[in-house]
């Protein structure tokens, strides 16, 4: 006698809470839809589009296409960027730009970068966006290269020349998704002594790293 009061108390019970017959099925449908909106909110309100940088003024003066500075390869996803300086101290953006040019001509060696940054600030772009350049080895094919000029030996950035870095960083960054953690040196993919000043002091490349993540958190309140 028991049992069966028992039977009919989880008989009314199920009638209580599945007034509308629903399936199994359509139970697990519903949660999951409910989760993938929570999600999909998630996704909304916590990591919101990330803002464009606005562009510093470049010069674009593209290189000739050739075989030694500017293949033509596709670069067909950017992860990263990659810092350098010249290692040709006092030279101009100008000057380095067109050493890569005649290296179509004279096959020295090869070699280019996307940027060149002078020593007034001034930036030339030597290779379009969507093509490789010659600068950082096997991290040539996702990655956009810098080149930055310097006074002298030691490789240390002016000022003029550390802030265009700045800005055209932010800009680039906020182009591709990255952040001032997918910045690096040449040194980080080679072990080459380049950028120099910032190889030998790994504390000013640590403070440069903040001035970009506070650029880039400027940029995001706006």
């Amino acid at each position: 006698m028991k049992k069966k009061k028992r039977s009919r108390k989880r008989s009314s019970l199920k009638k209580k809470y599945l007034k509308g017959n629903y399936t199994r099925g359509q139970i697990i449908s519903a949660v999951f839809l409910m989760l993938t909106a929570l999600y999909a909110a998630w996704i909304i309100f916590e990591k919101p589009e990330q803002k464009e940088a606005p562009a510093p003024e470049i010069r674009q003066e593209y290189l000739t296409k050739n075989s030694y500075s500017r293949s033509g390869i596709r670069l067909r996803k950017v992860r990263g960027i990659v810092v350098h300086y010249v290692g040709n101290p006092g030279s101009s953006a100008k000057d380095n730009r067109d050493y890569f040019e005649n290296l179509g001509k004279t096959h020295l060696a090869k070699a280019s970068s996307h940027f060149v940054i002078g020593l007034e600030g001034e930036i030339i772009q030597c290779i379009p966006l969507d093509e490789i350049a010659y600068a950082s080895n096997e991290r040539n094919s996702d990655t956009i290269s810098i080149e930055c000029c310097h006074k002298d030996k030691g490789g240390r950035f002016h000022k003029k020349t550390y802030d265009s870095l700045i800005r055209l960083c932010g800009w680039l960054c906020t182009r591709y998704g990255l952040d001032e953690k997918d910045v690096i040196r040449h040194y980080d993919v080679t072990g080459k002594d380049c950028p120099r000043y910032y190889v030998r002091h790994p504390d000013a490349w640590k403070r440069f790293l903040k001035d970009l993540k506070d650029y880039l958190l400027i940029i995001a309140e706006k």
